[in-house]
């Protein structure tokens, strides 16, 4: 058995908003459980009240999402501002 080998190089990662869509998607699981939240006996006499549990899960689990793609944005700032260099003039002195 051979190893596998791609035939082709990977594409580069797409980057886009990531924070505005984590936090579009912990929206919409927060919405879904405050929609069915009203209904919460017919979805425990009819065994779906998981349901319920799952839209408050995703919900806590995008906000530690979103946690974790803000300090991801914040060190790729600061990698990037590190890589330029210093700002000239930044430190209010001007060359002469």
């Amino acid at each position: 058995m051979t190893k596998w080998r791609p035939r082709h190089e990977a594409p580069e990662p797409l980057e886009g908003n990531v924070v505005g869509t984590v936090l579009g998607g912990t929206v919409l699981w927060f919405v879904l459980f405050l929609v069915q939240l009203p209904f919460y006996g017919w979805f425990d006499a009819h065994g779906y009240l998981w349901w319920l549990w799952t839209c408050l899960a995703g919900a806590g689990l995008g906000l530690i999402g979103l946690w974790y793609v803000r300090r991801r944005e914040a060190a790729i700032q600061r990698a990037e501002s590190e890589r330029a260099g210093p700002d000239p003039g930044a430190d209010g002195t001007t060359a002469a």
